[in-house]
């Protein structure tokens, strides 16, 4: 080969090679890739997909001969360039994310380099995995439904390569890839139910460094109002028993309790846990009077959220104080945990704080924001703690304070801006102001941050908890009855704490003014809210029940089947289901070879022929080709001969023409309608006979 063939293309015998696969077989195989492609659009960067559309592209147009396939030297190039751009995007970032996004670039360059049917089989396999490699991400239902639609196009496909002859229209390729299925679902239904499911021992954490959306470990003034534009789901809750009051849905995460300048953070750092075993099913049996179950969406954090005075029920979460509950490492993943409410008892008294503590929860900075300072010494002049608690709540009710999502910008000495000038703001300008002036007053308190709320889903059967629901909080210490909560947006619109924030902000008309495609921004059209709410209870159950079946889950079915089933009787009844499935599929093969019906249409038609041959006196011989089986039954049926003969020749041609599969739907048709006209010119001769008394 030529340098200039190597770099710039296939020569004339691999340009033939390229063609070696069938055209229909490949554009299953480009529709699968571009189908699975589809559920990491928001993940993979713009140039990637874009690379990954031109080089599929490509082969496509190669298969035409519109263009060459690039030789060694120009394939090499493009691969390292590629490369180059990808390690450039990466910046040493290496997690789960970057190396998926390594693979996808992969089989992108691998589209280059397909022209046999042992290239297709290649790309096959790694375009199978790449649906796997999706679930990494992507676990609702309709994902998995465009998985499973990628994967199917791969098999139709896969049907194309390997039986040319089978009918060509799509409708046949989808029934027959549907009756496989409903063959095997039994089979894979029962190995899901029963395969014992064991936990693994260690894992790779799925942290990929990009941003979710969601409650942070730091909260400036505006957080989490842009958190409030924001209808994406944070978790679902189950209640074994009554709802608490929508009041009452403090949903706690997390602890803020030093202030840098405008931001809270936390003042303790969380210790190093390396990469551990994954436990995403919390889920312990039926739901106590007290329980709760939360299945809680990807945060890329370690904390769980839960109501005040919980404790932690299901063993993958560990609980804190402060009525805190956190992983074992962050949830990449969605996973489900189970707490229960406790019964609080009254006039039992609290812990005194410490000398530390007492520091940590009344720290501010050195200066700035001296109006709020002069505000909390005048305060606690004239009121005992919970005296200024109440007047700075009196404050927030008598005076025009508003509640907005839309707050005007407080650079400098924020708080003394909002408490006496603008007087505009969201929960977490009045949370931290609140906090500030309250320290300032020798009152030590905190901010939690966390949600608030939380809407039935469809039937009532769960609550959804979504982003605009997050919130923030004060919770003061009072001597004797230890942290109190005092929630300043409660005074200044209690409606949110009531309703929610769409009734706090109606009349400002600014909820989720920057998300039209959210259904939540459309509260008032029934229908939508209806679709919205039955799609979510679709994926919630498949969550729970599909996604999340792991190792406690199966417990608890097997639990209530008949008998004690542990993991050593799983093994036994699953190597019984996979033994017998095995028996079945062997002894129906068997059978269906020996009663001769494994047959395709084509041979089925000149089977036909056949038995028209035999019942009119003409036997078939064994070894006899159709051409002289045909002369035979035209001496014996002239009035069918030339039709006999067109018979002969079009079965030659579909078994030895060089490329029968571009003809097998048209021959098979064809060669059904000239048996039917056989059948039709042996009744009429007959007939005339009959008439004539002329012996056939």
């Amino acid at each position: 080969m030529s340098l200039l063939s190597r770099i710039m293309g296939d020569s004339p015998s691999d340009t033939a090679s390229v063609a070696a696969i069938p055209s229909r077989a490949l554009a299953w195989l480009v529709a699968s890739f571009a189908l699975l492609l589809i559920p990491q659009w928001d993940r993979l960067p713009i140039w990637l997909l874009a690379a990954c559309g031109v080089l599929a592209g490509w082969r496509w147009l190669a298969q035409y001969g519109r263009v060459r396939l690039p030789g060694r030297l120009l394939r090499t190039a493009i691969m390292l360039l590629l490369i180059s751009v990808y390690v450039a995007t990466v910046s040493g970032r290496f997690t789960v994310d970057t190396a998926a996004s390594f693979f996808v670039l992969a089989v992108g360059l691998k589209w280059l380099e397909t022209r046999s049917s042992r290239d297709f089989y290649v790309l096959l396999f790694i375009v199978i995995y790449l649906a796997t490699v999706n679930f990494l991400f992507r676990q609702e239902i309709l994902w998995t439904l465009v998985n499973l639609a990628g994967v199917a196009c791969l098999l139709v496909g896969l049907q194309v390569l390997n039986a040319p002859d089978l009918p060509a229209n799509m409708r046949s390729g989808w029934k027959r890839l549907g009756l496989l299925l409903l063959k095997t679902l039994p089979i894979v239904i029962l190995l899901f139910l029963f395969f014992p499911r064991i936990a693994p021992l260690w894992s790779v954490p799925l942290v990929s460094g990009q941003a979710r959306t969601g409650i942070s470990d730091s909260m400036r003034p505006g957080d989490i109002s842009n958190l409030a534009q924001s209808s994406e789901r944070a978790f679902r809750v189950t209640f074994g028993g009554e709802l608490p009051a929508y009041r009452d849905r403090y949903w706690r995460g997390l602890v803020l309790d030093y202030l840098d300048s405008e931001t809270w953070k936390q003042s303790g750092f969380e210790s190093y846990r390396p990469p551990g075993k994954v436990d995403l099913d919390g889920g312990i049996g039926d739901l106590g009077a007290r329980e709760y179950d939360v299945l809680m969406e990807p945060t890329d954090q370690r904390w769980a959220f839960g109501l005040e005075n919980s404790r932690a029920v299901s063993g993958n979460v560990i609980e804190q104080d402060d009525d805190l509950f956190r992983f074992r490492r962050p949830a990449d993943t969605a996973v489900r945990y189970r707490l229960a409410r406790e019964e609080v008892s009254q006039g039992s008294p609290a812990d005194e704080l410490s000398a530390l503590e007492t520091r940590r929860y009344l720290q501010l900075p050195v200066s700035g924001n001296p109006r709020a300072r002069q505000l909390g010494r005048s305060l606690k002049e004239q009121n005992d703690a919970e005296g200024v608690i109440r007047a700075m709540l009196s404050r927030f009710r008598d005076q025009e304070y508003f509640y907005t999502l839309r707050p005007p910008a407080m650079a400098e000495n924020g708080i003394d801006t909002l408490l006496f000038d603008e007087k505009k703001g969201f929960c977490a300008h009045y949370a931290g102001a609140t906090t500030f002036v309250l320290r300032a007053a020798g009152i030590p308190s905190r901010i939690v941050a966390g949600y608030q709320g939380g809407e039935p889903g469809a039937g009532g059967e769960y609550l959804i908890v979504r982003q605009y629901d997050a919130h923030a909080w004060v919770e003061a210490w009072i001597e004797g009855r230890g942290w109190v909560r005092i929630d300043p947006t409660a005074a200044i619109a209690p409606q949110r704490i009531e309703s929610g924030l769409r009734e706090a902000v109606a009349n400002e008309g600014s909820f989720l003014e920057e998300d039209w495609a959210s259904p939540q921004r459309y509260g008032d059209v029934r229908l939508i809210q209806w679709a919205s709410l039955q799609l979510d209870r679709m994926n919630y159950q498949w969550q729970r029940w599909v996604v999340g079946y792991q190792g406690q889950s199966q417990m608890d079915l097997m639990s209530r089947l008949p008998g004690r089933f542990g993991m050593k009787e799983l093994g036994y009844l699953t190597a019984a289901v996979v033994g017998g499935g095995l028996l079945l599929a062997g002894l129906v093969s068997a059978w269906q070879m020996r009663r001769g019906v494994r047959y395709d249409a084509f041979r089925k038609t000149v089977e036909g022929w056949h038995m028209l041959c035999v019942g009119n006196g003409v036997p078939v011989r064994s070894g006899e080709t159709p051409s002289v089986l045909a002369e035979r039954f035209a001496e014996a049926r002239p009035a069918a001969a030339d039709s006999a003969r067109r018979f002969a020749r079009m079965v030659n041609s579909h078994y030895y023409s060089a490329s029968p599969s571009k003809t097998a739907a048209a021959d098979l048709k064809r060669l059904r309608r000239l048996l039917a006209t056989m059948k039709k010119q042996l009744r009429r001769s007959q007939q005339k006979n009959r008439k004539t008394g002329t012996r056939s």
